[in-house]
């Protein structure tokens, strides 16, 4: 199981991985949330500008079986998102690590980036 979890990227105990690019952070969800939701058919985007709070709601994806909330990996204002999801929301089942992020954000405080599970840890929580 830990071989398909990525070591450059950083974890939440709610399976949303944050990966730093310089002054932003991309965020999605883990191949394991991917797998337990099933196939993804909406995702709702947060808009541009809004002011995240970690641990807070910032998102929904709903698949076949579930609904699920987005809680965010740390607080910031976001700057991008992925519109490519919005016609085509299964691209994180095919590519949750790369093609199927969610949203990019400026952290208000890069502190909180600390407090993330790396890879080892992620995959220990899996277990």
């Amino acid at each position: 199981m830990s071989d398909s979890i990525p070591q450059n990227l950083k974890y939440t105990k709610e399976h949303e991985w944050a990966r730093i690019e310089g002054k932003t952070v991309v965020v999605g969800v883990t191949a394991h949330a991917q797998e337990a939701l099933g196939d993804v058919v909406y995702v709702e985007l947060p808009k541009l500008g809004t002011q995240l709070v970690e641990g807070k709601q910032f998102g929904v994806i709903e698949s076949t079986k579930a609904v699920s909330d987005l809680y965010a990996p740390l607080s910031g204002t976001v700057v991008k998102v992925n519109d490519e999801l919005t016609g085509n929301p299964s691209i994180i089942n095919t590519d949750p690590y790369g093609a199927g992020w969610i949203a990019e954000i400026e952290p208000s405080d890069a502190e909180q980036v600390g407090k993330l599970l790396d890879a080892a840890a992620y995959g220990a929580l899996l277990k």
